[in-house]
């Protein structure tokens, strides 16, 4: 268990909120993680998958001009994933996370692999948006990315 994810948990059952999340560059490993928490039933939603841009566009109405011009990792994309995620599962809270754990997605000089974009809302107002570049192999970069990403939602959920 990931401590960070169980603080998380408990933080979110404490405060009687819920949570959902559309992974792109994670493919579920976040909402995995989250499931594990004792009592997950309590808080978590559920989540998406849309590690392909095309369910971006299907699935949770990301423009395709606004993939095109900013690419599917991107800060742009990803808080267009949390808003469509909104749309989907009723929740208190959205988050979206998407970004290059691999080569072969968007990458460049500026934007390396293990680029990774966060961002949060809560009853639709952003609490949170975060871009940090990882290393260490896809693994490593997933992890360190659910780490942070329950990071961020603590930090949030303790100044409630």
């Amino acid at each position: 268990m990931i401590t960070e994810v169980a603080s998380c948990g408990d933080l979110l059952i404490d405060r009687e909120l819920s949570i959902a999340f559309a992974e792109s560059a994670t493919a579920g490993r976040l909402t995995d993680e989250f499931s594990m928490v004792e009592n997950a039933g309590k808080f978590l939603k559920g989540g998406i998958a849309c590690y392909d841009a095309c369910l971006k566009e299907s699935l949770l109405r990301v423009p395709a001009a606004l993939i095109k011009q900013y690419t599917p990792e991107s800060m742009e994309v990803t808080e267009a994933i949390a808003s469509g995620l909104s749309r989907l599962i009723a929740a208190d809270i959205h988050i979206g996370i998407t970004g290059l754990p691999a080569p072969g997605g968007s990458e460049t000089a500026e934007k390396p692999v293990g680029t990774m974009f966060f961002y949060g809302l809560h009853d639709a107002k952003t609490i949170f948006s975060d871009r940090i570049v990882f290393s260490g192999n896809p693994e490593e970069v997933v992890l360190q990315s659910v780490k942070h990403t329950a990071l961020l939602i603590n930090n949030y959920l303790s100044g409630l």
